[in-house]
C-alpha cells in the first residue's frame, strides 16, 4: 500500500526533473550551441581564435548587433521591424552627405534623427492606425529606401574628412571604436530591459497586450518607443558603416534585415513576444558572424551562405514554437 501511495509522488518528481531539464535546454541551449560552434570553428579554421580574427568578427558584429539589439525591443512586444534596412540606407546617405558640407557632429545628429523619425513613423502606423507591424514596416522600408535613392540620385556620397573614420575604422588601444560603441549600447539596452520598470512593461505587453492595458500600462506608447529604439539603433549602425567605408550608399541595406532578424531569432527571442533578452541577441549575432567567418575561410559561396542563414531562421522559429508548446502542455498537466 505504501508503495502505491508513494508512486504518484515519484512520478511527479520525475516529470518535474524532465520539465526542468527541458526548460534549461530551451533557455540556455543557445549558449551551448555558441560554445560548440566556437570549438568546431577552431578545428575547421586554424586562424579562428587569432586575436586579429576575433576583433574582425566583433567589428562585423557591431553593424548587425546594434541593429539586432533594437530589433529585440520590438520583437519582445510582439512586433517586427522590416524597415531597418531602409532606415540604415537613408541614414548612411544623409550622414555622409553632411560631413564635408557642415560638420561631423551635425552629420551624426541629423543621421540619428533620421532613425528616430523613421521609428516614430513606424510606431504611429502600428499603434495609431493599427496597421500590422509586418505590413507597416515592410511598406515604410520601401519608402525609406526610395528616399535614400532619390536623395542620393542613386550615387554614393564620398566623405573626404578623414576624422569621420573614427567611428568605423579607429581603435582605442587594440579595441575597435565600433566594438566599444556596440558594447555600450548592449549594456544600456540590456540593463534597461532586465532591471527597469520600462523593460518589465515591454515583457508584459508582449506577453498579453490586453491584460497590460487593463493593468494601466500605456501599451501604445511602449510599443511606439520600441520602434524608435530600433530606428535609432539602425542609424547608429549606418553611421559606423558609412564611417568605415568613407561613403554613404543607398543600396547598403538590401539584405541586412535578414541578418538582423536571424541574429535575434537565433538568440531565442520569440516572434510571439514576451520572451527574449539582449545578451541572447548578442550570442545569436555572434553565432551568425562565426558561421560566416568559417564559411568564408572555407571559400563557401555567399549564395550558399544565404540559403544557410534562411534555414537557420526556420529551424530557430520551429524550436521556439515547439518548445513553447511543450512547456505550456507540461505546465498545464
Amino acid at each position: 500500500m505504501a508503495n502505491n501511495i508513494l508512486q504518484p509522488e515519484s512520478v511527479k518528481l520525475s516529470q518535474l526533473k524532465q520539465l526542468n531539464f527541458k526548460t534549461l535546454s530551451l533557455k540556455y541551449g543557445v549558449v551551448v550551441a555558441f560554445l560548440v560552434l566556437m570549438l568546431t570553428s577552431s578545428f575547421l579554421y586554424s586562424g579562428f581564435l587569432n586575436p586579429t580574427n576575433i576583433f574582425n568578427m566583433l567589428s562585423q558584429l557591431a553593424i548587425i548587433g546594434i541593429m539586432a539589439a533594437g530589433m529585440t525591443y520590438v520583437m519582445i512586444t510582439g512586433g517586427l521591424d522590416m524597415s531597418v534596412g531602409g532606415i540604415y540606407a537613408a541614414t548612411a546617405v544623409v550622414a555622409a552627405s553632411l560631413v564635408d558640407t557642415s560638420s561631423i557632429l551635425v552629420a551624426v545628429l541629423v543621421g540619428l534623427c533620421v532613425g528616430l523619425v523613421s521609428g516614430l513613423i513606424n510606431g504611429i502606423l502600428v499603434t495609431k492606425f493599427k496597421v500590422p507591424p509586418f505590413v507597416a514596416t515592410l511598406g515604410t522600408g520601401s519608402v525609406f529606401t526610395g528616399f535614400a535613392l532619390v536623395y542620393s540620385n542613386a550615387q554614393p556620397f564620398f566623405v573626404k574628412n578623414q576624422d569621420y573614420k573614427f567611428f568605423g575604422s579607429n581603435y582605442i588601444g587594440v579595441i575597435p571604436v565600433s566594438v566599444i560603441i556596440m558594447f555600450v549600447i548592449f549594456v544600456i539596452l540590456g540593463v534597461a530591459l532586465a532591471y527597469t520598470l520600462y523593460g518589465k512593461s515591454l515583457y508584459a505587453v508582449g506577453g498579453n497586450k490586453e491584460a497590460s492595458h487593463l493593468a494601466g500600462l500605456k501599451t501604445n506608447r511602449l510599443i511606439l518607443s520600441t520602434y524608435m529604439v530600433s530606428g535609432l539603433c539602425a542609424s547608429v549602425s549606418a553611421i559606423i558603416l558609412s564611417s568605415r567605408l568613407a561613403q554613404g550608399q543607398a543600396n547598403v541595406g538590401a539584405s541586412i534585415t535578414l541578418d538582423v532578424i536571424a541574429a535575434v531569432v537565433i538568440g531565442g527571442t520569440s516572434l510571439s513576444g514576451g520572451q527574449g533578452a539582449i545578451w541572447r541577441t548578442f550570442i545569436g549575432g555572434s553565432i551568425l558572424i562565426m558561421i560566416s567567418n568559417v564559411l568564408d575561410s572555407l571559400s563557401i559561396s555567399s549564395y550558399w551562405q544565404q540559403i544557410f542563414k534562411g534555414s537557420i531562421i526556420i529551424i530557430a522559429v520551429m524550436i521556439d514554437f515547439y518548445g513553447r508548446n511543450y512547456l505550456q502542455n507540461k505546465g498545464g498537466s
